[in-house]
């Protein structure tokens, strides 16, 4: 790989889910077209649900983001066609559907949500990617995933989100990990590191300081000035960083 630190994964903040609010939600296309826009790069989250259609969708439940109550992971493709995300007209993207749409404008960092088996999630990902022309990098909190595109996509740049997830439901030992990065070395093999903003500095992000550091979710501007001393790039939402 090229030096990372001269990429676009700290050219330019990214923007999460886009830029959304009422009249375009979050992870839908009309978000994705205001971060373009503004010439931001696009983090978006991607789920597997039941037919094995890879979808942008943030929420294990639909309650939030959707008028329906019930789990995404039970959907199947014909089933995104009757749900509208917050009161809009959008649907639920799919990963094709969002990256035709993106169509190499700015680059995509894709977090792959899959806490589950590695494999056919994962592999869905590569074969989507194999026809895109754009820059494109995926992330995620479950190293063995990253692991799977080590192996069958190297040439994927990979990101392992990490941080204390203090109050999410994981179990102790995976905090423990996640916080020291202790799966970097064998089994992630990260190019970069996303780190939890509100957790830095801190003594083990130091040790991986030759990867390009992104602090993920900076929410204000007072806050992007008290982290960004400390990171190469930031994953935003909710407000734009004045640099």
């Amino acid at each position: 790989m090229d030096n990372l630190f001269n990429s676009w994964l700290v050219e330019e903040p990214i923007a999460s889910k886009g830029i959304y609010d009422k009249a375009h939600p979050e992870n839908s296309l009309s978000a994705f077209g205001k971060a373009i826009d503004c010439g931001y790069p696009i983090a978006l989250n991607v789920q597997m649900i039941a037919d094995g259609t890879i979808v942008v969708f943030d929420d294990d439940s639909l309650s939030r983001l959707t008028d329906n109550d019930g789990y995404l992971k039970f959907l199947n493709k014909s089933d995104l066609d009757l749900l509208h995300l917050s009161g809009s007209k959008e649907k639920i993207p799919t990963l094709q559907e969002a990256l035709n749409f993106i169509d190499g404008r700015v680059p995509v960092l894709i977090e792959i949500k899959n806490l589950d088996k590695v494999g056919n999630f994962e592999k869905g990902v590569i074969e989507i990617l194999k026809e895109y022309k754009g820059e494109v990098a995926v992330a995620s909190l479950n190293p063995y995933v990253l692991e799977y595109f080590y192996k069958h996509a190297p040439n994927i740049l990979r990101g392992q989100i990490s941080g204390y997830f203090c109050g999410q439901k994981l179990p102790h030992f995976k905090k423990y990990g996640l916080k020291r990065m202790i799966f970097n070395k064998k089994v992630s093999r990260p190019h970069f590191i996303c780190y939890e903003a509100s957790r830095l500095p801190n003594r083990f992000v130091k040790k991986y300081k030759t990867l390009p550091l992104l602090a993920w979710t900076v929410k204000s501007q007072s806050e992007y000035v008290k982290v960004v001393k400390y990171c190469d790039n930031v994953i935003f939402e909710h407000f734009e960083p004045i640099i």
